[in-house]
């Protein structure tokens, strides 16, 4: 049975998100806190009909749950791509993907080998909303070390 849409939204928002940063004032200070901006936004999707459907929805409920690379599938990207170039951000109270795989994944591109990993104490799945002045830092740093390496 459907869980009430309020339910929902909690639930997501409980997953998400850090609890301290939900109850924070809003960062653009058109709510009354940063939970309030987000369900107005879950909101606003999902009247969005043609964006937001049932079919989009569970697909990505299954790309999340059965989502694998294995050590083998790891190392070959990271090959690829190059350790330099790769950055694995994860907050401590992230709710979908916990702390130890995000160490695990740090590990297995090669951490030792040029990987950065950055662990944010305190924050949830959504880093880029939770610690959106870091994470242009992080984002334009990486840019940078990227571009000199050719």
């Amino acid at each position: 049975m459907p869980k009430p849409l309020e339910s929902q939204v909690a639930n997501i928002k409980a997953q998400l998100y850090s609890q301290s940063w939900l109850e924070a004032p809003d960062d653009y200070g058109d709510f009354p806190t940063n939970g309030d901006r987000f369900t107005a936004m879950e909101l606003s999707k999902r009247k969005d009909v043609k964006g937001f459907t049932r079919k989009g929805l569970i697909c990505q409920a299954i790309a999340a749950g059965w989502h694998h690379k294995s050590p083998e599938q790891l190392k070959e990207l990271a090959d690829k791509v190059g350790r330099q170039r790769i950055q694995v951000l994860h907050g401590t109270v992230d709710n979908m993907i916990t702390v130890p795989h995000g160490e695990v994944l740090a590990r297995e591109l090669g951490e030792d080998q040029g990987v950065t990993k950055i662990i944010v104490e305190g924050r949830g799945h959504v880093l880029h909303f939770e610690e959106e002045k870091l994470y242009r830092g992080w984002l334009e740093k990486m840019v940078e070390k990227t571009e000199n390496l050719g």
